[in-house]
């Protein structure tokens, strides 16, 4: 890891969605390690009540679905006042459908990919991005894929929220004020629980959590209004 931690001054405030496990829960941990105050939401309240206890105030965790608008809404107005807001805001939370061909798949399984990997984003941004805007800063990362940049068979679900996270990032990023950015980020091919469900065993071989969490957080941080619109990778 290359990073030190920040003064008081330097620290930001990051809120990242689906904390519970994997990514969100490496991201968590290395930006409070570094000195960064943490918002984070995941659906777990197992997960959400350990990572309380880990982590005391100014961090704060609470359970939210973030395909329930209501609930994102609520969790907006508990945390957010006049002049607070995220300086960088992660949608990382999501799903993947099983695997199998797309005629397969029935409309509950396809409606939940597309409820928590698009509309879960659109209702982050809905109730926090107001108050970034009126802050006249920040940075918004909505977390796509290599699949939302080329497609593979048994995926189609997945391929179809992620591509969707690309259009709606680069049309956000013409929405925003030129002293914010939003990107759109392909995180790169991670052993998580969630590659396992698409690799199998093969999903091993892949980069481990810990060594991306070290290149990512530093990348993540280095994110600038001169990113905006940008299609970006995590290189490891």
């Amino acid at each position: 890891m290359n990073s030190r931690k920040v003064t008081d001054r330097q620290s930001q405030r990051v809120l990242i969605t689906g904390v519970s496990r994997g990514l969100g829960r490496a991201m968590a941990e290395r930006f409070i390690e570094l000195g960064h105050t943490v918002w984070g939401c995941a659906r777990s309240p197992v997960a959400i009540e350990e990572l309380q206890k880990q982590f005391d105030r100014p961090h704060q965790f609470a359970v939210v679905d973030v395909s329930d608008d209501s609930q994102v809404r609520d969790w907006a107005r508990e945390l957010l006042t006049e002049k607070i807001a995220p300086d960088l805001l992660i949608n990382n939370a999501g799903v993947i459908n099983r695997p199998a061909v797309l005629w397969e798949l029935d409309d509950r399984e396809f409606s939940q990919t597309i409820d928590v990997n698009v509309k879960g984003v659109a209702n982050t941004i809905r109730h926090f991005v107001p108050s970034m805007v009126a802050n006249d800063r920040g940075i918004i990362v909505n977390f796509s894929s290599g699949w939302g940049r080329s497609t593979s068979p048994q995926v189609g679900p997945y391929c179809a929220t992620k591509w969707a996270i690309e259009g709606l990032t680069r049309s956000l990023a013409q929405e925003l004020p030129t002293t914010m950015g939003a990107i759109a980020l392909n995180p790169g091919i991670i052993h998580t629980e969630m590659l396992e469900i698409c690799f199998g065993e093969s999903a091993a071989s892949y980069t481990p959590i810990a060594r991306w969490v070290d290149r990512a957080v530093p990348f993540l941080l280095d994110l600038s209004p001169r990113n905006n619109g940008a299609a970006l990778t995590v290189g490891v």
